[in-house]
């Protein structure tokens, strides 16, 4: 990027942000699901549910801190969706300013808002009795993997944003990103599952990424299954890209 797209691009993501913390019910809404789906599977399902684990808490933290990115993307696509609606792309395109850092401040927003979500959950996981013993290095490589999770779905939101021709359809995006976590490891072992929903539960990304975290935090081997976390991520976040940048263009030619 030139000075002059980083400059505009800083600009307008500080612009969004003030957004988001002027409407603090945002991040107040996408937490409430993800810690809401929390205390009943720990308190009410957990003693039910055999997993192996000394705290279930420690089991299904993964799937809850992916179901909080869900939640948290489906508001980059209603943003989106409103500031098309409401002409301030039409505004700025009539202003000396780079056509890009207007999407681009929206996925900054997303990043920065989900990780506000995502430390919301974690601690009050903690609460709840989340341990890991977990060193620097598997933390920073737990961040690194949502954050690479978080950066595909935020261009996935991207499309929707742009396309969707109603403020619920452009809503209804995040509600089968946070279905996906039930058909997978996240909650209990793919083991337990009938044949295909298993082979379903075992092939799709979430597993994979929910695995891997797992390991992390237990301080036990990742095996392949962060290789293939990290090739789902990569594959979406490619191709949502490309596809966003197409919406885009067309959007503002």
């Amino acid at each position: 990027m030139s000075t002059h797209v980083v400059g505009d691009t800083v600009a307008l993501t500080l612009r969004t942000l003030r957004h988001v913390v002027r409407s603090p019910d945002t991040i107040i809404t996408t937490v409430l699901t993800p810690i809401a789906l929390m205390l009943m599977f720990v308190y009410v399902l957990g003693g039910a549910i055999s997993t192996g684990s000394k705290a279930y808490v420690n089991y299904m933290l993964p799937g809850i801190l992916l179901i909080t990115v869900a939640s948290g993307v489906a508001y980059t696509a209603f943003r989106l969706f409103m500031d098309l609606k409401t002409g301030i792309f039409e505004r700025f395109q009539s202003m000396p300013i780079a056509r890009s850092g207007v999407l681009w401040a929206h996925v900054f927003t997303s990043l920065v808002a989900n990780l506000i979500s995502l430390v919301v959950v974690l601690g009050v996981a903690l609460l709840m009795g989340f341990r890991t013993g977990a060193g620097v290095l598997p933390w920073l490589a737990v961040a690194g993997i949502l954050f690479l999770f978080t950066l595909a779905l935020t261009w996935l939101a991207v499309i929707p944003g742009l396309t969707a021709s109603s403020v619920e359809g452009a809503g209804a995006f995040g509600y089968p990103l946070i279905f996906l976590p039930f058909i997978s490891s996240a909650f209990v072992p793919t083991q337990t599952m009938p044949g295909p929903v298993r082979w379903f539960a075992e092939h799709q990304p979430v597993t994979s990424i929910v695995d891997t975290v797992r390991a992390l935090f237990a301080q036990q081997p990742v095996g392949s299954s962060i290789w293939t976390a990290l090739a789902w991520c990569a594959g979406v976040l490619v191709v949502a890209y490309v596809l966003a940048m197409v919406v885009y263009r067309r959007k503002i030619a």
